[in-house]
This record gives C-alpha cells, sequence and structure tokens, in this order.
C-alpha cells in the first residue's frame, strides 16, 4: 500500500518515520543531543561542504526534528516542512526570507498581536511596511496589492473575529501578480484546511495550540515548496538560530497520532456550545465560522473540513462586565493559547491583542466586550453548565 493513497488519519499516525530505519522501534526515538559524530575528519568536511548527506549539529538538522518535518510536509500537501521554536518564529523566519527593504506585506484584516508586532518592528527598524484588508472580493484584493508589495499574509479564520478569507480566490490573483501567499493555518490545523492544496505557497502554525494539542510544547511549523522551505532554513531559520528542541518534536510527533479525534471533539463541543451561547440573552453577538448567518459561512463550507473549536462572542456592557463574567468560571481556566484539552477564554482586547492600537483594533473587529473561548475536549455539557452559572452572576 503506497503512502499517498492512505487516508489523512492514517497519515497523522504513519507517515514520515519507518519503526525498520530506527531498530524496530514503534514510537520515533528521541535524538537528544546537540552534535552528532563524524567517522573520520574527510567526512566532517565533506557534510559542511555539502556533499555528504548526514547529521552536524542538532541546530542544523536532527533525526527527531526530521521525522516532524517529514510528517508536517506529508499532512500539509507540501514538498517540505521546518520546525521552529514557537510560532512567532515560523512567522518571522517565513516574512524575514520574502520581506525587502522597501517592500510591502499585505495582511488579512486582522492578525494575531504578536505578528503585529512583528509588522510593526519590521517597517519601524527595516522599512517595510505592511497593510491590511477585508479581501472580501477580488477588486479588494487586487486595489491593495502594490509594485513593492513581497507577499500577502492571511489568518483564516482570523483571530479573534473569526472572518474567513477565499484562499483560492486571493492565491489566485496573487498567482497572476507573481506575489507569495503565506497562510497562518493554526485554527484549521491541517486536518480542517489545506491552504497549500487552494494554491498558497505557505502553510504555516503555532504548533503550540492543535498539533501539540496538550499544551506543554511551544513550537511552530511551515509547509511548502522544497526550494523555498530550504532557502528558509539557510537565511532565517538556522542562522537565526530558532530551531525546536528534539524534546519538543517527539511531543508533537505524539500529539499530531490523535489530532483527527481530538478535532473532531472540538468540533462536535464547539458547535453544541455556539447554539447554546447563540440565544443565550445576555450574548450580544457571536462569531463562530459555523454560523448559517456569518457572513463567510459559504467560505466555510468552500474550503473548512468542518468549522473548528474557537468561539468568540460579546457580553453586554463594558471591558469590566465581560472580565467580571470571566472571574465566574470555575471549569473553565482564564488563560492564552487554544486548542488544548482543556476550555480556555481570554480577553483579546486586553491580552492577545493588547499591543494593537486601539484603532487598529476597532478596524479588525475587536471590542472591549469580546470574549474567545477555546472549546476543550470535556463533555460540552460540563462546559456549558459553567457558563451558565457565571452568566447567572452577571
Amino acid at each position: 500500500m503506497q503512502e499517498k493513497d492512505l487516508q489523512l488519519e492514517t497519515r497523522m499516525i504513519h507517515s514520515g518515520y519507518s519503526p525498520a530505519e530506527h531498530k524496530g522501534s514503534l514510537v520515533p526515538p528521541l535524538f537528544q543531543t546537540s552534535t552528532f559524530v563524524f567517522d573520520n575528519a574527510a567526512q566532517g568536511g565533506r557534510r559542511f561542504a555539502g556533499e555528504e548527506d548526514g547529521y552536524i549539529y542538532t541546530r542544523l538538522g536532527n533525526p527527531t526534528v526530521k521525522a516532524l518535518e517529514d510528517r508536517i510536509a506529508e499532512l500539509e500537501g507540501g514538498e517540505a516542512a521546518l520546525a521552529f521554536s514557537s510560532g512567532m518564529a515560523a512567522v518571522s523566519a517565513i516574512l524575514f526570507t520574502l520581506a525587502k527593504t522597501g517592500g510591502h506585506i499585505l495582511c488579512s484584516q486582522g492578525v494575531y498581536g504578536c505578528t503585529y508586532g512583528l509588522l510593526k518592528l519590521m517597517e519601524e527598524k527595516f522599512g517595510i511596511s505592511h497593510s491590511f484588508s477585508d479581501m472580501e472580493t477580488p477588486e479588494q484584493v487586487e486595489e491593495s496589492i502594490r509594485d513593492s508589495t513581497c507577499c500577502i499574509f492571511i489568518e483564516t479564520p482570523i483571530n479573534p473575529t473569526m472572518k474567513l478569507v477565499d484562499l483560492k480566490m486571493v492565491a489566485d490573483i496573487a498567482k497572476e501578480r507573481g506575489v507569495p501567499v503565506v497562510v497562518d493555518n493554526t485554527f484549521s490545523s491541517p486536518y480542517l484546511q489545506n491552504p497549500l492544496a487552494l494554491g498558497c505557497d505557505v502553510s504555516l502554525h503555532s504548533a503550540t495550540k492543535y498539533i501539540c494539542g496538550h499544551g506543554d510544547v511551544i513550537a511552530g511549523v511551515a509547509a511548502g515548496k522544497a526550494d523555498f522551505m530550504k532557502k528558509v532554513a539557510m537565511s532565517a531559520q538556522k542562522d537565526i538560530g530558532g530551531v525546536i528542541s528534539p524534546f519538543d518534536a517527539w511531543l508533537l510527533l505524539r500529539g499530531i497520532k490523535t489530532l483527527a479525534v481530538r478535532m473532531d471533539r472540538h468540533c462536535e463541543n464547539a458547535k453544541l456550545l455556539f447554539t447554546y451561547l447563540k440565544e443565550h440573552p445576555k450574548v450580544s453577538s457571536i462569531h463562530y465560522p459555523g454560523d448559517p448567518e456569518h457572513p463567510d459561512f459559504h467560505i466555510c463550507e468552500k474550503q473548512m473540513k468542518k468549522p473548528g473549536g474557537l468561539i468568540s462572542f460579546t457580553v453586554e456592557g463594558t471591558k469590566e462586565t465581560a472580565q467580571a463574567f470571566m472571574d465566574q468560571l470555575r471549569l473553565i481556566k482564564i488563560a492564552v493559547s487554544l486548542g488544548d484539552a482543556e476550555t480556555l477564554v481570554q480577553h483579546p482586547a486586553s491580552m492577545t491583542h493588547s499591543g494593537v492600537s486601539s484603532e487598529d483594533r476597532k478596524k479588525m473587529g475587536i471590542s472591549d466586550t469580546m470574549i474567545r473561548l477555546s472549546v476543550g475536549l470535556e463533555a460540552w455539557e460540563d462546559i456549558r453548565n459553567d457558563l451558565e452559572q457565571a452568566f447567572s452572576k452577571m
């Protein structure tokens, strides 16, 4: 049976690793070493010169990390992948490779707060400008691309507003203009959405989230064409040093094995909680891609397998009202991040997007009364009951 003939759920468990190559070990071994021994001095010279394959130093490559990268490439449908020490290490490596002084980065109308901070840094330090676009129509995309645009950076679903961008539409236009498209696919995971299959050039993740799934790793991954990923590795990953540790790579390989079943449960719970929250009298608005009334519902049906495990909603009142509601939660934990087994809640305006100017938060649709819920794997009734008891005290 050829690996390409296997279903995605099966490839999550088997791809990128052969027990026969590692003394029959069913689980990929952890190569917890900083350096590798050469047979002789000449061999070391050949490896440094690129004349012979083989490992040199873990910052430059490691068998455990390679197994993770091969699996991510397979799941994303890319030719190659790289693993990083964090999601932001992945974002910065990709953007630094594509950008140049005087260049321009076109972004979706809303990005993660630290991505926003990186864009501001690149503008202030290196003269690389950026702008935001709703990207709702081909005309909007066309008008937003400049002669100096060096890449298009998209989050979809967008954090935390859950707006969607039609990836194929943007990729088709970008291809005509010769502009690469980078997608932060963190909210979906490779199980729910495959940007590369829709014509995008790079798909990246904060692997800390769904890919890990257990809240015990900080990591990032990115996948794309082999020649581009090699360029990233040499120019902005290994020289700068944002590489993943072998142990974290090993933990991610373990987490990926259960990605499909975890995502199914996240999505199932989120759908049930959406129905509950949508009808709640103390919820003034709700943002969930699976809502038939969501303006981008048609995009969700077209490019996502399921709507995902994130819900954002607003409550009547003020920032203090939203925070007081969160303080009443008992089962649900107040914490940033997402994709863990535990249900997590956070206040974007004062937490993940506090570094975004109030003016830009308003443009992105992030209000002071917005709350983001990362739905976990608990019994959904218990999550609902905790929300209800907190609402009852408002």
